[in-house]
């Protein structure tokens, strides 16, 4: 009869599948944290992805940029810019998933290396406090992302923002004190401006936009010369979008093919969306579900063991 020796498992072999076991755990939480960075990112774009395809187009369903036609003179073009809704929107979802990511897997990273401090790992043995900690780092990155976001628009935005900002009363804007003490700007161009100018408060000032809108209506009805004046065609079928719910003139129904295309391609997109949300969705929850599974059969054999 062989000796018990020899069915004795050794301790050390143990001890490695226990590491084995943690180091599965910390990959299939990494990939949950992936999984549910993707699940959020989903979900915002559920409510931005319209915009998002619009702009690919240069749409947009509200005035979000200020377009200065070609006709103002240099003191207002300085601040002025050819909007781009779909490099603006891009640009904001870039750092919107940026801070999100930085933020969600940092602050998972800080409160790893503050447990290597003794203070720190008495205080993260309880899972409220491993929280309180991860949500104080996640806000200070997030805080600091944001801070550098702002600093890098921050001179270029105070500008554009002092121009057409008012409280209560559109004539109490820095555009409409300006335009109604100057004379090289035409009556069409001035309503253009004070009807981005309304729509660009916020909320969207529809009762001031409503009668410049009107009136740039009625010009390019009257007005033959109306599109030498400058006008973007995408920036007047936004306008008469927001103000009456459809398109006005023939100008703005110039992008009648570009609108088309964007509403199509918008359906595909939101399906997509749902598809990868769905799936993420459910990853997320066999990595956790896994991961905790692997975390307990670790802890019961370190028990066993000890």
């Amino acid at each position: 009869m062989p000796p018990l020796d020899e069915y004795a498992v050794n301790p050390r072999e143990i001890e490695q599948g226990v590491v084995a076991l943690k180091n599965r755990q910390h990959r299939l939480m990494l990939l949950g944290v992936t999984t549910t960075t993707i699940t959020i990112i989903s979900i915002i774009s559920l409510f931005l992805h319209q915009e998002l395809v619009y702009g690919f187009f240069g749409l947009s369903t509200e005035v979000q940029q200020l377009h200065l036609p070609i006709s103002v003179d240099a003191n207002l073009a300085s601040i002025g810019d050819n909007p781009d809704y779909f490099l603006n929107l891009l640009s904001w979802f870039g750092w919107l998933i940026l801070k999100l990511f930085a933020s969600f897997i940092g602050a998972f990273f800080v409160v790893h290396f503050l447990k290597k401090i003794r203070y720190f790992y008495v205080k993260f043995q309880s899972f409220v406090q491993k929280f309180v900690g991860w949500l104080i780092a996640f806000i200070l990155i997030w805080s600091g992302l944001t801070y550098w976001q702002h600093d890098l628009n921050g001179d270029h935005d105070d500008a554009y923002q002092k121009v057409v900002y008012y409280d209560s009363n559109i004539n109490d804007s820095e555009m409409a004190r300006y335009l109604s003490e100057t004379e090289e700007v035409a009556a069409p161009v001035k309503s253009y401006l004070l009807a981005q100018t309304a729509l660009l408060h916020n909320p969207a000032d529809l009762s001031a936009a409503r009668p410049h809108v009107s009136r740039l209506i009625q010009t390019e009805k009257n007005d033959k010369a109306f599109e030498e004046y400058g006008f973007k065609p995408e920036q007047l079928w936004t306008m008469q979008q927001q103000v009456y719910g459809k398109t006005m003139t023939s100008l703005a129904e110039t992008v009648t093919p570009q609108v088309q295309q964007a509403s199509h391609l918008e359906s595909w997109v939101k399906i997509l969306i749902w598809m990868v949300l769905s799936i993420s969705a459910v990853l997320s929850l066999i990595f956790y579900g896994l991961a905790n599974i692997i975390k307990k059969r670790s802890l019961r054999i370190e028990q066993r063991i000890h």
